[in-house]
């Protein structure tokens, strides 16, 4: 594996992406981060350290908004609008790429994936709701992302747990793991009967199978595939 950085001009500003490389790399997932921390969050850094050993360079991508260092998220429209900027630097390498991300980056992975082309979406604690306020619910913008889509969520988030989702299958369809005691940013209490190596462990599993599985099945813009249109 090989690590760089990138500056990316886009229309907010310019965004950062830090490339961890794979060797005879077959996808490309691009990370973005929540509303509330950057690329350092435990999640985006054990992918980026686990999966390009199964062939997965991973794109941790941080938003305009980070890299000015402001405090505050930039607006939905915003956060689109610098993933769409930077979007022709994840597909430089002429992979094809997973749109992900945590929290707010896995909104926008989800509301950008079929306009761009993405080859599928990967949602990490996707927040379905407010805490607190379940009828407040965002899974339009999950059922609505028209890709393949891995939901991977803690069985504590308080933005949604695992049994308040749709049921996989509905609407748009999608698969969803759960990481038991898991909290939003995937910490786990200290009496939980998983360790923190060991959640992190289910993360990178999980995710790591379901791109391997992906990158083995022909479609539109997939490995062996036909391209894309």
């Amino acid at each position: 594996m090989t690590t760089r950085i990138e500056s990316v001009d886009t229309p907010p500003g310019e965004a950062r992406v830090t490339w961890h490389t794979a060797r005879s790399a077959r996808l490309v997932l691009a990370l973005g981060h929540g509303a509330g921390g950057g690329i350092e969050a435990r999640d985006l850094r054990a992918l980026a350290a686990a999966l390009p050993a199964r062939g997965i360079t991973v794109a941790l991508v941080e938003q305009p908004w980070r890299v000015a260092g402001k405090k505050v998220a930039a607006a939905p429209r915003v956060l689109d609008e610098g993933w769409r900027g930077l979007w022709p630097a994840l597909a430089a390498p002429g992979l094809p790429v997973v749109a992900g991300g945590r929290s707010a980056g896995a909104r926008v992975a989800c509301r950008t994936a079929a306009p761009l082309g993405a080859a599928a979406v990967l949602a990490l604690a996707f927040p379905l709701h407010p805490p607190g306020r379940p009828e407040r619910s965002r899974a339009e913008e999950l059922l609505g992302a028209g890709r393949p889509t891995l939901v991977v969520q803690g069985g504590r988030d308080a933005f949604g747990r695992p049994q308040e989702f749709p049921a996989p299958g509905a609407g748009g369809g999608y698969e969803l793991v759960e990481v038991p005691d898991g909290d939003h940013g995937f910490a786990v209490p200290k009496r939980a009967p998983v360790t923190q190596e060991e959640s992190l462990g289910v993360i990178t599993d999980a995710v790591g199978e379901w791109l391997e599985r992906l990158a083995a099945r022909p479609g539109p813009g997939a490995p062996g595939g036909p391209p894309r249109r």
